[in-house]
């Protein structure tokens, strides 16, 4: 995921470290938090690899560098785009980051691959709390917290689902709501399916 935002970043142009950190920061530093120790490892190894170079920024004195990707870094960002680890579409992190550079494929049909694998991953039936081997719905779990889980889970999947299926150009199911009007209070779910964090609601 890292690498994958150091790519993306740089394939708009070149960038010095600290803004090229606060561009990753941006991007996945909600979740989890960017930091020299986990940056700058990654980009020494981008360019031990060839996949960019740094060069001295004499603008900014002769400590500070500046960042440019390399054809080779170019081609392995779209390799990463269009053909993504299954753990990169579950896990909702890093399949946002991936989501940021994806127009950068330049055949809209291998865009689209990504997202109807994306699709099909939320689409699968699981659940956060069984009785049995029954998932249970948020109308049916007495705990406040828990059924706020599956509240919240629900609302953030039938969007992201809704969303997908109108860029794919596909007709919504009855049971998710056009975009922008999704997750409505005290809506039932016919279907129990994940949610964007990879986990199933």
């Amino acid at each position: 995921m890292l690498e994958l935002a150091i790519l993306g970043f740089l394939a708009e142009g070149p960038l010095p470290g600290h803004e090229l950190r606060r561009k990753v920061s941006q991007l996945i530093g909600y979740t989890r938090p960017v930091s020299d120790g986990s940056l700058y490892p990654a980009v020494n190894r981008l360019a031990k690899a060839g996949l960019l170079v740094r060069q001295a920024d004499p603008r900014a004195g002769a400590a500070r560098f500046v960042l440019s990707l390399t054809e080779a870094g170019h081609a392995d960002m779209l390799e990463r785009l269009r053909t993504p680890a299954d753990h990169e579409i579950t896990d909702f992190t890093r399949f946002f980051a991936l989501l940021a550079f994806l127009s950068n494929l330049p055949d809209v049909s291998e865009q689209h691959a990504v997202l109807r694998r994306r699709l099909a991953f939320l689409e699968e039936p699981a659940g956060f709390f069984y009785d049995g081997g029954k998932p249970l719905r948020a109308e049916e779990v007495d705990d406040p917290y828990r059924r706020g889980v599956l509240l919240t889970a629900r609302a953030v999947s039938r969007a992201e689902r809704a969303w997908l299926r109108e860029v794919l150009g596909e007709e919504p199911l009855e049971n998710d709501p056009a975009p922008g009007q999704e997750g409505r209070p005290g809506e039932a779910d016919e279907s129990t399916a994940r949610t964007t964090t990879g986990d199933p609601a």
